[in-house]
């Protein structure tokens, strides 16, 4: 079990986490027909737009209830039910979720009962769905807000009771904020080669998988629909991905009784299988051709790939769930994690992680930490590109934000082709920095050896074969 270690300093200097409320805002994207609401100071909002916009390349509906100093002071309530009602007026979304801030969030307030004053007393707002998750941007990172956000999705809008006595041919996929709008279409295709539907909360790889729309639309456009969030608990089976996901993942099976398994990563083989044995045992199928086709592919691909991963030593930032997921792929193909830096610590996604010690730090404690124990490659999001110039070594772009390269949102990097195709690209990366070696490399050893003089000739034995 690594050992977890927390560098005592005065400042974060180039910070691996994005916060808690931008998290949330990500999983309320994943509704069609949603606008987030941050709670908080424009200021808040403006810096999470600019990540997300940057990231996904695509406008981004995220509105603000523009707490100023007064209202910091008194109270924000007038400004939430201000902000309710103008966007329901002006832009008519389906579901409004609200995010708190560090802002309001040190003040206090009472949100919940804010919030049912208002929706007691505004008959406007009758039509519009709204749900509201404490997100303090001091308190965890982008997992914690995205799972706050989930939770308060289910324990809004499921309808709960045991409704199984019919259930539908339906597989509840509760994905975590790693997963990308590639890697749950993947998992969505997956679940439908054993004859189910999948009802995924949230849906980014139909909001956000940068699509364009006959029409402008100022909520989402894509994305999970309400009316399938409500039943949900007709589902014979709910999966979720990644730890961080329990909380929501119990949350509906509280409501609605329907069983779930919780798979920590669904990258690499051993994961995969696991899925898709579940899969196969749920649906009473053989796993179909097509599957069996990709699972031999990918261990071509580990037994192509291993000679590029044996003892190379690899450095990785992230957030704790895919920091787990990358760093036991790396170890299942013999390279070593020399350095592990998660954006926070409570997750018990750290303690399985094959490294010595986890830092829970920033781009700093990462950057000097890679330099002194030799890493080979940095596995972080597009923040950690000046320390992979500086250090001399490449650099896999995995996480949020992604915001120097095209093509983030639609990257696979789950299941067995996902797997097969990580493989591919780090493996690229080593070659391409110590490419393989070509005859002038061997110029010596294939030089032809002198001729003996002809006298040591005359007199050397006969060759036999």
């Amino acid at each position: 079990m690594a050992a977890i270690r927390t560098p005592k300093k005065n400042l974060s200097v180039n910070p691996v986490k994005s916060s808690a409320p931008m998290g949330a805002a990500l999983a309320y994207l994943g509704i069609d027909g949603a606008v987030p609401l941050f709670h908080g100071s424009q200021g808040c909002t403006s810096f999470a737009l600019t990540l997300a916009v940057r990231h996904f390349k695509e406008d981004m509906p995220l509105q603000t209830t523009a707490i100023d100093e007064v209202a910091t002071v008194l109270g924000g309530a007038d400004n939430l039910e201000e902000a309710l009602i103008n966007l329901t007026t002006r832009m008519k979304p389906q579901f409004v979720g609200i995010a708190t801030t560090a802002l309001v969030e040190t003040r206090g307030e009472d949100f919940v009962g804010d919030l049912r004053n208002i929706l007691a007393r505004r008959d406007e707002l009758a039509e519009t769905k709204i749900v509201l998750a404490s997100t303090p941007d001091f308190s965890g990172a982008l997992e914690d807000g995205w799972a706050a956000a989930v939770t308060a999705i289910i324990e809004g809008l499921v309808i709960p009771g045991e409704r199984r006595d019919v259930p539908l041919r339906q597989i509840n996929v509760l994905p975590g904020v790693h997963l990308t709008s590639g890697d749950i279409e993947e998992l969505r295709d997956l679940i439908a080669a054993f004859g189910f539907t999948a009802a995924v909360l949230p849906d980014v790889s139909g909001s956000l998988d940068g699509h364009v729309n006959e029409q402008y639309s100022g909520p989402t456009s894509g994305g999970t629909k309400v009316g399938d969030i409500a039943e949900m608990g007709r589902a014979l089976h709910t999966i979720a991905i990644g730890h961080h996901m329990r909380p929501p993942a119990e949350a509906l099976q509280g409501l609605t009784g329907v069983p779930t398994t919780l798979f920590a990563s669904l990258t690499g083989l051993a994961p995969v299988d696991s899925l898709v044995t579940l899969l196969s045992h749920l649906s009473g199928q053989p796993v179909p051709a097509s599957v069996k086709r990709r699972r031999s592919q990918l261990v071509d691909m580990m037994l192509d790939g291993h000679f590029h991963f044996g003892d190379r030593r690899i450095a990785i930032a992230a957030d704790p769930d895919l920091l787990r997921s990358l760093s036991l792929f790396f170890g299942g193909l013999g390279a070593a994690v020399v350095v592990a830096v998660a954006s926070t610590g409570n997750s018990p996604a750290l303690g399985d992680i094959p490294a010595d010690e986890v830092i829970i730090g920033d781009l700093g404690d990462f950057e000097a930490a890679a330099a002194a124990r030799g890493a080979e490659l940095l596995v972080t999001h597009a923040h950690g590109r000046q320390a992979a110039e500086r250090l001399g070594v490449p650099l896999l772009r995995v996480g949020f934000p992604i915001f120097d390269r095209l093509g983030a949102q639609h990257r696979c990097r789950i299941l067995y082709r996902g797997t097969r195709d990580l493989i591919a690209d780090i493996a690229n990366l080593f070659i391409a920095v110590r490419p393989e070696k070509g005859p002038a490399d061997f110029a010596d050893v294939l030089a032809p050896m002198p001729a003996p003089p002809l006298e040591d000739m005359r007199h050397a034995p006969i060759a036999t074969c």
